[in-house]
């Protein structure tokens, strides 16, 4: 797409029109000649992420089409701008609307308990749609709340493909010394390792779905409750039998004891550190449409150490080098973690 369309869509980049951002840089607002709205990513000076990651995000979703995955519509390389055009979605991430230290709740009361079914269904389907699917094998690597859209109608979409690798053939395994993704999402063999594949996606789609059930961010229950990880509380919780704790007290009696437990034990399930005990995701999909079917036991999942105080924020942080390995092997240390 043109430079000065854009602009001219953006008003020339108006804070006034600036809906976020992310570790690309921000996005904006924008409507074309012909109405459309649009959302502009604009590759700041100062990412981490680059050219590379620009093009990779440019030839992945041209190539993708899924409802559950954003919708590009054009791209913009010219002088020193590099843009990413997509679809408009008007609720915007649903990290928004998780934010537990929101004062106002009216936003995230919007989420009722069919709502949120849905929405899990929906990002379940649109990775399986990358992971099995589509004509390419796509790991996305960098899977969480706020690379997930919601459209006027509350509809999920994955979006933000910049890290994301893709796979051709039967090949769905690689080692990389240049370990990316979002502290608390990220999975221990690939942290650890540097060893990343489709059950890393699967990993981080169970902490993603114990905050949509709980209502609270993975990052944030990390700073308020003593640094306990989300999932570590999940576990904690379930072999006590008192899973349904962690539900959303928002959802007060409205929501399916049956219906909950099941995704609990799915979204343990997916993040267990046994690479091989976890479920593909076309097994987690026919797991939440089933009614019948007879789940199996999760085992604990890992716990992870931090060197340094402080806990990013929603943003994504990398670690450039393979972390190391700690005394114990449910124990990740992850060092020179710096944000996106």
């Amino acid at each position: 797409m043109d430079l000065g369309i854009i602009q001219a869509a953006t008003c020339n980049f108006s804070d006034d029109n600036k809906l976020g951002q992310g570790g690309f840089g921000p996005v904006y607002r924008g409507i074309l000649p012909n109405g459309k709205e649009i959302a502009v990513k604009r590759l700041s000076t100062r990412s981490h992420q680059g050219t590379t990651e620009f093009k990779n995000e440019v030839r992945l979703i041209a190539k993708l089409q899924h409802r559950n995955l954003v919708r590009m519509l054009g791209c913009c390389i010219q002088n020193e701008e590099r843009l990413l055009v997509y679809e408009y979605l008007a609720n915007k991430s649903l990290d928004s609307f998780l934010n537990i230290l929101q004062t106002n709740s009216e936003r995230r009361s919007l989420l009722d308990w069919r709502r949120r079914l849905d929405i899990i269904a929906g990002i379940a389907r649109g990775l399986l749609y990358l992971h099995e699917d589509s004509l390419l094998k796509v790991i996305h690597r960098d899977l969480k709340a706020g690379n997930v859209l919601l459209d006027s109608d509350m509809n999920p979409k994955i979006s933000d493909f910049g890290m994301a690798k893709i796979f051709e053939g039967e090949l769905g395994e690689a080692n990389t010394n240049r370990i990316v993704g979002t502290y608390g999402y990220i999975a221990p063999e690939y942290a650890i390792e540097g060893i990343f594949s489709v059950k890393s996606d699967v990993f981080s789609f169970g902490v993603l779905l114990l905050e949509i059930l709980s209502g609270q961010k993975n990052s944030d229950h990390y700073q308020q409750h003593g640094r306990t990880l989300l999932r570590s509380v999940t576990w904690e919780l379930w072999n006590q039998e008192r899973g349904l704790e962690l539900i959303d007290p928002l959802l007060r009696d409205s929501y399916s004891p049956n219906e909950a437990s099941k995704c609990i034990r799915i979204a343990l399930l997916c993040v267990q550190e046994n690479v091989e005990r976890r479920p593909t995701m076309s097994l987690v999909v026919t797991m939440l449409r089933s009614e019948q079917m007879v789940l199996p036991e999760p085992t604990q999942p890992p716990t992870y150490v931090r060197r340094q105080a402080p806990v990013p924020d929603a943003s994504s942080t990398s670690t450039e080098g393979r972390s190391t390995k700690s005394h114990s092997i449910n124990e990740v240390t992850l060092s020179n973690v710096t944000a996106r």
